[in-house]
């Protein structure tokens, strides 16, 4: 520490001859004074020069020693083991002024600016700095950290309090931090009057964890994070660092051995198959304050006009960024007349061949399309143009990635610690752990994320029957029963209660979907109802109707001729039609991997396809429940959907010979999506029985449905399908006697649609002739392979 003492000498002293000046350094040192000694007299007097900025004079001496760090430490942040780094590193006041200590690998020298104070600090080896400064308190200061051909100047990292408050903590140990995005991650923000970024991770299995990035060329020797207390979270304020640096945590598990990760609560991440997380902060100013308005103060969604067109964004328009989709998809929507979109996972995952439903990053939209502010302007723009947006959520799994959250600090975490809980067995995944608050905390703070942050009206959640029973998939052995003996798992059921009764508190207007395919009861029950089963409702609003979804595409695909024998697929659906709060959905996974297109599911020739598919739209969208239909189905397009290509937008091209076709289909679309939201019969009183009426569902030799539906007054809409392949003239079907008139409001065999255009158009009035067990009755002409649709004239 010679040079250091000369540049802390005092000022009278600095006009002595150069034979002087060794026995003042000696002199220097036992006082302890912070400098390093020069032998060569050039570098004496330029320490001299330098020691004349000190205004006051050194304290009492002491042991040079004192200021390096002890042995114990030096191994342990070299190893990436320390707990508390701030207790060693930064300024800390001692006996005898303030002790500065540094460790910055690579760093040629490291010096201490206060004010007009300089003090170059003393080399301890391995990248270690340390000094001691007369001072009678711990002052603002800066290091100059000089590098081979560079040099930093910067705060110290190691000079500031945490940035994360003790109520965030308390918070994140109990497992209710409605906002955890906000406490962890890495948050651009300024601390004690400096700007930087805070960095903060849940890993209470680590040894220890530093931060690595752009901003320190990927080595986080010299960022070692600081452990807060029992909850398991550590946390470093880096200042100077800011939006668009690229970021992961070394972390040192509990064996010694050590893995850099991705952030779990990443708000940004690199292109794949690119892994690093981005420091971000959002900046994008919403226009959708009517929408959303709107939106809290209207009709739940099982009481209002609710069609979804099913988009997964990569493939709608392969090429385009969100921004881009923004100028396309709001119009393209709002022109078929769907009320919603629902997107395929847009949190980021490592392999689009997964559609998105293995997330690694389940606070980051996928940076594929673009950032995060302008994911947040394609949900802008679909708002302001009267459209909701769903989105597909995944906290059934996620990828065993080595640098995400498979075994994150060294140890089960995110997952079951039982194997044989944690191995999904169809997807090669694993399953979260929802009986850990911290894991459930993570799961419910995601769903309100999406909704509060993006302004999403809906979360479609994936595979919950994969959540609900222990046994899903496994065979006897693989699985062990609940405390009961039963099948179920409690811990998922307390997790989706307790997620859907948090998002509606939170959230007002918004709507969680289930996709559900068992029997489970009281998926759409409210969560204090309790069920024949003793188990509480799970608190969904709408689920996935996949049984109406099975059989009735089932039945479609016989060839007409057979239909009789399988009549009751199409009809069966109302024997369970309001035990809960269905969506009819005719989703991606119905046109991929060999199942066919929809409009190829059907049997016939071309003609006979298109007929079959227009009526078979119609009579869903005549159905209790709502509407989902999946891109590219809306014009009959004849191949299998692939993520690589996208639908077959060609087929719109009027210079293809069969695009009339094709839009005619689409044409129907739109009209089945305009006529719906016109007629509250078709949606208002969707959970209630006493809105529908069969008039006839067992003409199984006819293949004939006909039904009604009421709205709240009591007004009703006629549905009529004919899936067979002849006209039936003078069609007779009981009617009601209080409506004098019907007339078509919808025919799927309109020329327009590309149909035979056989239609009923005058009106049609009741005759006192009593049938199928009503006063009165009318005669139609059904088209073939058509569905019509009658109101009140």
């Amino acid at each position: 520490m010679k040079k250091a003492a000369e540049k802390a000498t005092a000022p009278e002293k600095a006009a002595k001859k150069a034979t002087e000046k060794k026995a003042v350094a000696k002199k220097a040192v036992a006082k302890k004074t912070v400098t390093k000694a020069v032998a060569k007299k050039a570098a004496a007097k330029k320490s001299t020069a330098k020691a004349k900025k000190v205004a006051a004079p050194a304290p009492a001496p002491v042991p040079a020693a004192s200021a390096e760090v002890p042995a114990g430490d030096r191994d342990r942040l070299l190893a990436g083991t320390h707990h508390a780094p701030h207790s060693v590193l930064g300024a800390h006041l001692v006996p005898g002024g303030v002790a500065f200590r540094v460790f910055r690998p690579y760093a040629l020298s490291v010096t201490v600016v206060a004010g007009t104070l300089r003090a170059e600090l003393q080399d301890d080896g391995g990248g270690f700095f340390s000094g001691l400064l007369p001072l009678s308190e711990v002052p603002a200061y800066r290091l100059l950290v000089a590098y081979e051909g560079s040099a930093q100047d910067t705060e110290d990292a190691y000079a500031f309090l945490p940035a994360l408050g003790d109520l965030d903590l308390h918070l994140i140990g109990e497992g209710r931090h409605e906002q955890l995005w906000t406490a962890l991650g890495a948050r651009p923000m300024t601390h004690q009057g400096v700007a930087g970024t805070r960095f903060t991770v849940w890993a209470p299995n680590a040894r220890g964890v530093r931060v690595a990035g752009t901003f320190n060329f990927w080595d986080g020797s010299a960022f070692a994070m600081r452990s807060l207390g029992s909850t398991g979270v550590w946390e470093l304020f880096v200042p100077g660092v800011g939006e668009g640096e690229l970021y992961k945590f070394e972390i040192t598990r509990p064996d010694g051995s050590k893995t850099l990760r991705a952030d779990p609560l990443a708000r940004r991440t690199e292109v794949p198959p690119n892994t690093s997380s981005i420091v971000h902060a959002s900046h994008h100013e919403w226009g959708d304050e009517e929408w959303l308005s709107r939106r809290a103060e209207g009709a739940p969604a099982h009481e209002a006009p609710f069609s979804v067109y099913e988009v997964h964004l990569p493939s709608w328009r392969p090429g385009l960024t969100y921004r881009q989709l923004a100028d396309q998809l709001p119009a393209y929507v709002k022109d078929l007349g769907f009320t919603h979109v629902e997107l395929m996972p847009v949190a980021e995952h490592p392999f689009g061949g997964s559609w998105g439903y293995q997330v690694t990053g389940f606070y980051a939209p996928t940076a594929r399309l673009g950032t995060p502010d302008d994911f947040k302007y394609l949900v802008d723009a679909l708002h302001q143009a009267g459209i909701g947006v769903l989105m597909d959520w995944v906290p059934a799994h996620f990828p065993r990635d080595d640098w995400a959250l498979a075994e994150f600090d060294g140890r089960t975490l995110y997952e079951h610690e039982d194997p044989l809980r944690a191995a999904h067995p169809d997807w090669g995944t694993l399953e979260f752990d929802y009986g850990r608050r911290e894991v459930r905390n993570f799961l419910v703070a995601n769903a309100i994320y999406w909704c509060e942050e993006f302004h999403i009206d809906g979360l479609r959640v994936d595979a919950v029957a994969s959540m609900l029973y222990l046994d899903y998939s496994r065979e006897p052995g693989q699985w062990v029963p609940n405390v009961h003996g039963g099948r179920e798992n409690l811990d998922a059921v307390d997790f989706l209660q307790e997620m859907n009764a948090t998002v509606y508190r939170r959230v007002p207007g918004v709507v969680t979907i289930a996709e559900e395919s068992t029997a489970w009861d009281g998926v759409t029950r409210a969560t204090h109802h309790m069920g024949p089963g003793g188990f509480g409702g799970l608190g969904f609003g709408l689920k996935w109707n996949m049984g109406w979804m099975h059989d009735s595409l089932g039945y479609m695909s016989h060839e007409p001729v057979h239909r009789k024998y399988h009549h009751h697929e199409m009809t069966f659906s109302m024997v369970y039609a309001y035990s809960e709060n269905y969506v009819l959905p005719i989703s991606h996974d119905e046109v991929v991997h060999g199942k066919r297109s929809l409009v190829s599911k059907m049997p016939g020739d071309w003609w006979q396809q298109r007929a079959n598919l227009r009526a078979y739209l119609a009579f869903m969208w005549a159905h209790p429940g709502k509407q989902l239909l999946f891109m590219g189905q809306e014009f009959a397009q004849g191949a299998e959907w692939s993520e690589a290509h996208g639908p077959d937008w060609w087929l719109l091209d009027p210079a293809y010979g069969a695009e009339a076709d094709h839009r005619g289909v689409r044409d129907l679309v739109r009209d089945l999506n305009v006529v719906y939201r016109h007629t509250p019969a078709l949606w208002q009183r969707d959970i209630d029985p006493s809105g529908f009426q069969w008039i006839v569902g067992d003409a199984s030799e006819d293949n004939v449905f006909a039904f009604l539906r009421y709205d709240a007054e009591g007004t009703p809409l006629l549905a009529v399908s004919n899936l067979s392949p002849v006209i039936r003239h003078n069609y007779r079907l009981g009617a009601p006697d209080d409506i004098p008139a019907w007339l078509e409001s919808l025919n799927t065999d309109t020329a327009k649609y590309g149909g035979g255009d056989i239609t009923n158009p005058d009106i049609v009035k009741p005759e006192p002739q009593g049938w199928h067990g009503r006063p009165a009755s009318i005669q139609l002409t059904l088209p073939p392979l058509a569905t019509v649709w009658l109101r009140p004239a």
